[in-house]
């Protein structure tokens, strides 16, 4: 018994289709970085080594937002409504505080952001990275150098406050900004 070309055609249909779809998927996450990249960590919410366009410096080695080479609360935490990486008319001035440091020759920071426990694992760590990354592009637009500005996303793994309520949940949607010696 043989087959007409005809009969096959369902089937080869099927295997290319699914050919394309892996080549599709697979391909999808597999943007590529900057040459030399040594960022490291999730680049979940980013686009490889940029954010909003402007490249993010290389990762100083050995440098960690809770290491002990990073001074933190120099600065006030800078808050967030809720789902949002948007930077309140409110907390302006402390984007102005922080780039008039900068300007006046201070050493790098790191910008690490932060959630409140709503929402998935994944989907607060590239909040945390947008709100790190809307500081940092709040600071460039200020005048200060990006190659000196580092960012870091946590999420809603390093909770400012605990509880399960909205005054917790405030407290916890922010931005902190560490001085590295």
């Amino acid at each position: 018994m043989t087959t007409s070309p005809r009969a096959d055609r369902p089937l080869l249909h099927l295997f290319s289709s699914i050919a394309f779809l892996a080549l599709l998927f697979g391909s999808a996450g597999c943007g590529q970085k900057g040459s030399g990249s040594s960022r490291g960590g999730s680049d979940v919410g980013s686009t490889g080594d940029y954010v909003n366009g402007t490249p993010l410096p290389e990762r100083r080695e050995g440098t960690s937002f809770f290491g002990s080479n990073v001074q933190r609360g120099q600065f006030h935490p800078i808050y967030f409504d809720f789902d949002s990486q948007s930077i309140r008319s409110a907390e302006s001035g402390k984007i102005q505080e922080i780039a008039n440091f900068m300007k006046n020759g201070s050493p790098e920071i790191i910008i690490a952001g932060f959630t409140d426990e709503r929402g998935t694992a994944e989907y607060n760590r590239g909040l945390g990275d947008r709100r790190a990354g809307a500081v940092r592009e709040a600071l460039i637009a200020a005048g200060v150098d990006a190659s000196r500005i580092q960012t870091v996303s946590f999420g809603m793994d390093m909770p400012a406050e605990s509880g399960s309520n909205e005054s917790a949940w405030a407290k916890n949607r922010r931005a902190e900004v560490g001085v590295i010696k």
